[in-house]
């Protein structure tokens, strides 16, 4: 009888879930769109603002070169290394920032909380795959540039999961 119970049940399950919209997205067609900014951090209270961990932005103007966002990633990916840019900055006297290795970026975020400046954060670009390693490997100047998001699908959680639209 616990053999014809269990498929019953198995049954009853399989049959519930045939009502219920697909989560397959048929990418890149169609592509998740995030609402909301990345992940922040703010200092003034301590508390990390909520986000999707994606691809990084730097703004150079508040960048001074202080390596405290590679000193965070250290223990952890070792994705950030400082480099010499050319531009030279006011507030930036040593003309160092961070270069990110996708390649070995975790996304914890921990790099965004270490900066004070606010020069630091997290976007919803989460397309960044390549061909080669190298290509990985975001400058200062590629950091800055805003990520051009083409999203089309809306994301729906609910008590029965996530759904789109």
């Amino acid at each position: 009888m616990s053999t014809a119970g269990g498929i019953i049940r198995a049954l009853n399950s399989g049959v519930k879930h045939l009502a219920v919209k697909r989560f397959t997205l048929r990418y890149p067609e169609q592509k998740l769109k995030f609402v909301g900014d990345g992940f922040r951090f703010n200092p003034e209270t301590g508390v990390g603002i909520a986000g999707l961990r994606g691809r990084h932005i730097l703004f150079h103007e508040h960048c001074t070169g202080c390596q405290l966002c590679s000193v965070a990633c250290e223990g952890i990916a070792e994705a950030i290394g400082m480099v010499k840019v050319n531009e030279t900055w006011k507030h930036n006297k040593k003309a160092i920032m961070p270069q990110i290795d996708y390649g070995k970026c975790v996304f914890c975020g921990l790099c965004v909380d270490a900066c004070p400046f606010y020069a630091l954060y997290m976007t919803n670009d989460y397309e960044l795959s390549s061909f080669t390693k190298s290509a990985l490997i975001y400058t200062p100047a590629q950091l800055a540039v805003k990520p051009k998001m083409a999203q089309d699908v809306d994301i729906k959680i609910d008590d029965r999961g996530a759904t789109h639209g």
